[in-house]
């Protein structure tokens, strides 16, 4: 098993964040991982990146090529990534924020108001976390129970911002049944 993720965005949305998340889920169950971050000069608002890989065997390089799933929080991502997803890949849209459809008939594309199950979550700040539930849906990779307690390590730090970001994660993950 070999799992390649670009995760695209711009400063701000928790691009490289989710990428993280993947990745320690990935390093909880035992499986390879490789974190390969880009972004711009800007903190915020600037584009940034990450390649994901998850394997079961020794991963051999963090560049990828043809993603299996590309995540697009953004317009300009999904125009940017959307040629390199894999023949039979999937693309995750955050539709708050892009109002066009994946162009490409040979890859399957889904679409989660990420914005606005934030909101509903109660952190504007957890659009990431609900394309994460919808990635963790989708794929199949690692259980629902194993990110949860990836959220909880990883925010063990700031405990006041756990539930709203496992609120956004269960809606995310619920919107694809």
């Amino acid at each position: 098993m070999e799992e390649k993720i670009i995760i695209a965005g711009f400063g701000g949305q928790g691009v490289l964040s989710l990428g993280q998340l993947i990745a320690y889920a990935a390093i909880h169950d035992g499986l390879e991982v490789t974190w390969l971050p880009s972004y711009g000069p800007e903190m915020r608002g600037g584009t940034s990146n990450c390649s994901v890989v998850v394997s079961d065997k020794q991963v051999a390089s963090p560049v990828i090529a043809k993603p299996d799933c590309l995540i697009a929080m953004n317009k300009p991502s999904l125009f940017k990534f959307e040629s390199r997803v894999k023949e039979g890949g999937i693309i995750i849209i955050n539709s708050s924020l892009t109002d066009i459809k994946a162009k490409r008939q040979d890859v399957k594309a889904y679409y989660i108001d990420a914005n606005d199950i934030a909101l509903e979550a109660g952190n504007v700040r957890t659009a990431n976390i609900a394309v994460l539930g919808a990635y963790v849906k989708l794929r199949g990779l690692f259980s629902a129970d194993t990110v949860k307690q990836v959220i909880e390590q990883q925010f063990a730090a700031k405990p006041k911002v756990i539930p709203a970001n496992l609120k956004a994660f269960e809606l995310g993950y619920n919107k694809f049944d």
